[in-house]
């Protein structure tokens, strides 16, 4: 019978590497860094171990090495949908190296943030901050202590993933005005949040270039309800054309507008954020993509690269945004366009 250890009694590590005629640093490499050898060594130094009945013990080696084999994912709003596909596969990403992930949600706090990293810091090797609301002295805080990756968040020294929304907000501002609208209303996300600070600069900036106006509808926190309230503001600014912070609050600013009885896109053109939901809603939204997806590949890859790494690393993966046009953009109402 094996032991509560996990392998049969009196197998050790070298056992495993005499019968798989490998060096023992191999057997260990095996259970703990697959990545760094050979997927037919893997296999091998693996199908030996089972054999012999030894499983390599997960926490007698963190005990010994400090290598829990666990990572970190720190999100402001899982039911936000533009985080699950993120996770997804930071998490497939870093199961090719062997890694667990745990997952916490701050809830769009700074305070649960900070609290949530604290418990898990002692179980993890390094985090993965997903749009993080902490103060960025205490970002670099943490990233003195372990290996962090920031996505949509950028700070010099700190190796980050950022989705560059300035190529699809200029797209969209110059559809709307090819449309015909001269006076836009953008439904702002939370402040602390550096896609929202991209997006106002880009939007105000290139409308400004345009020759149109923009009337800033603050938000805050990015729910279908807060984007639904937020409707009677967009009406009272005159806007003929809307961009919304994400699909989220779009779906919520398309209700409202119904609710009202103006038509989209006959009466009023509406763009959204991030293309999580647009396919899906009724009309299907025209939405900046954002790649999400993408974003997890690329912070899993980041951080593993940290855990392995001799030298600190302050790479910066820029992903660019496109916009996608579907059916809820049209002529401006009166306009020839």
């Amino acid at each position: 019978m094996a032991s509560r250890a996990g392998r049969a009694p009196g197998v050790t590590i070298g056992d495993v590497a005499a019968a798989a005629r490998v060096s023992r640093s191999t057997v260990s490499r095996a259970f703990t860094r697959p990545q760094l050898l050979s997927q037919e060594t893997v296999q091998h130094v693996r199908a030996i171990a089972m054999r012999l009945g030894y499983v390599g013990n997960q926490a007698a080696r963190a005990l010994s090495t400090g290598r829990f084999g666990n990572i970190a994912v720190v999100v402001p709003d899982i039911a936000n949908p533009f985080f699950p596909p993120l996770v997804r596969s930071l998490q497939l990403a870093a199961e090719t190296a062997d890694l667990a992930v745990f997952l916490g949600d701050s809830d769009e706090s700074a305070e649960r943030e900070a609290k949530l990293i604290a418990r898990l810091a002692p179980q993890v090797e390094g985090f993965v901050l997903a749009s993080p609301r902490l103060s960025e002295e205490l970002i670099r805080e943490l990233a003195a202590t372990r290996p962090v990756v920031l996505v949509n968040r950028d700070l010099d020294g700190i190796p980050r993933v950022l989705i560059d929304s300035s190529g699809g907000m200029t797209e969209a501002v110059l559809l709307l005005k090819k449309l015909g609208h001269q006076r836009l209303a953008y439904l702002a996300g939370p402040r602390d949040s550096w896609s929202d600070q991209q997006r106002r600069k880009t939007l105000t900036q290139t409308s400004a270039k345009a020759g149109l106006t923009v009337e800033i509808v603050e938000v805050g926190r990015p729910t279908y309800a807060a984007g639904r309230d937020s409707v009677s503001a967009v009406v009272r600014s005159g806007a003929t054309a809307a961009i919304a912070f994400d699909d989220v609050v779009s779906q919520g600013v398309l209700a409202g507008l119904e609710v009202r009885g103006i038509s989209v896109p006959t009466d009023f053109s509406l763009v959204g954020c991030d293309d999580t939901l647009a396919a899906l809603t009724t009309p299907a939204l025209t939405s900046v993509s954002a790649g999400a997806a993408t974003a997890g590949t690329a912070a899993a890859k980041l951080l593993v690269n940290l855990l392995e790494a001799t030298e600190p690393s302050a790479e910066c993966v820029t992903i660019a945004t496109h916009l996608v046009t579907r059916a809820t953009t049209a002529a401006a109402p009166n306009s020839t366009s």
